[in-house]
């Protein structure tokens, strides 16, 4: 097993170094924006919750646009400055978001991690317009789950992706496990939002929780396949409590502190619960513990591996909800069949993650875990 050097490399380049050519200071902000992306979809949330209907023009909405606004404006200014040293005759350095592939026929050299970083901006972008268009025809939501509001956690979602691929491409830079690491547990707590949708199936299976299983053992291990570091997946999962802890307590306080100021009342039955925190998986540390202590690099302790970390995570989910949340007790019979085919996905995810990582890895295809 190759080692990594903890230093960046010289390269034999005459071009001077800049914020861009350098990596991190991209990265770093491309990080920045999804978190604050991540902390106005909880902020939303809460208001949806806590207050209720809202319009286009909210802090919060303009918290979550100014996240991906600033994504998009960094991956477009990174696959500028790759397609200016390209013409050049400049060495692009594959750490500053992987390798650099062609694109619209080699107009523009854009490395993959931005790519898709900027892509899902671009998305974001067409379904904030779709946004404002709802928001002019309908008026006021009423809940979260309006069809432009799904589209644009979906694009968010694409955005993380490539800063996991960013930082990931730079593995063997001192920064580049603690940014992936981080993307990471930003992905999964987005993920977990989107998955609440899974509720309208009805309530023969626990759906939530299956898919709350499944995404955790898929990215747990994607995290591990793809940097093949040891200790990933507990680092993932304390880095998820770490942001469920702050969020727990920002996002009603937050609420609360912009409805008072604008003399809304909150509902009359309002908890003082946060909505989104509370639906990220608390026994995920514990897991992720297990997992680490059960993985191999064997495409058959992987898929084990998921569908144990499904499992136990689909089965803790539903009783968390009613500990924490005050929901109803869950039925026996849709906690186990929620185990049952969390298993069965998370098995199926873990086998794909371990042929799915080496593909991951060819962001920067020189750099061995």
């Amino acid at each position: 097993m190759a080692s990594i050097a903890s230093s960046e490399p010289a390269y034999a380049d005459t071009q001077p170094q800049t914020l861009l050519s350098r990596g991190w200071p991209a990265a770093v902000a491309v990080l920045t924006a999804t978190f604050l992306s991540l902390v106005g979809i909880c902020w939303d949330s809460q208001w949806h919750a806590d207050v209720g209907p809202d319009t286009f023009f909210t802090l919060p909405h303009l918290l979550l646009y100014s996240g991906s606004a600033i994504s998009g404006l960094v991956s477009l200014a990174v696959v500028l400055s790759t397609t200016a040293k390209a013409r050049a005759g400049h060495r692009i350095d594959p750490a500053t978001g992987g390798q650099a592939v062609a694109v619209f026929r080699g107009t523009f050299k854009a490395p993959v991690g931005y790519l898709v970083a900027g892509a899902g901006s671009a998305s974001f972008l067409l379904y904030g317009m779709y946004d404002l268009w709802w928001h002019e025809v309908y008026g006021f939501d009423a809940v979260l789950e309006s069809p432009p509001h799904i589209g644009l956690l979906l694009s968010i979602t694409i955005s993380m992706g490539g800063a996991i691929l960013v930082f990931a491409a730079a593995r063997d830079r001192r920064w580049g496990m603690p940014g992936a690491v981080a993307a990471t547990s930003m992905l999964l707590a987005i993920d977990c939002l989107l998955l609440v949708v899974l509720e309208l199936l009805g309530k023969g299976v626990e759906w939530v929780a299956l898919g709350t299983g499944s995404v955790s053992a898929l990215l747990l291990l994607a995290i591990r396949a793809m940097t093949g570091r040891k200790w990933a997946m507990v680092q993932t999962a304390g880095a998820l409590a770490v942001i469920q802890l702050v969020l727990w307590w920002f996002s009603p306080w937050v609420t609360k502190l912009y409805a008072d100021s604008l003399g809304l009342p909150l509902r009359d039955d309002v908890l003082g619960i946060p909505v989104m925190p509370v639906v990220w998986p608390m026994c995920l540390v514990l897991v992720a513990l297990v997992a680490e202590l059960l993985v191999k690099d064997n495409k058959w302790r992987y898929g084990l591996v998921g569908a144990l970390t499904a499992g136990t995570v689909a089965a803790c989910a539903p009783y968390q909800a009613m500990i924490v949340a005050g929901e109803e007790a869950p039925a026996g019979v849709a906690v186990v069949l929620a185990v049952v085919l969390g298993a069965l996905l998370g098995g199926a995810a873990g086998l794909a993650m371990h042929g799915f990582g080496r593909v991951l890895r060819q962001v920067r295809p020189e750099v061995q875990a």
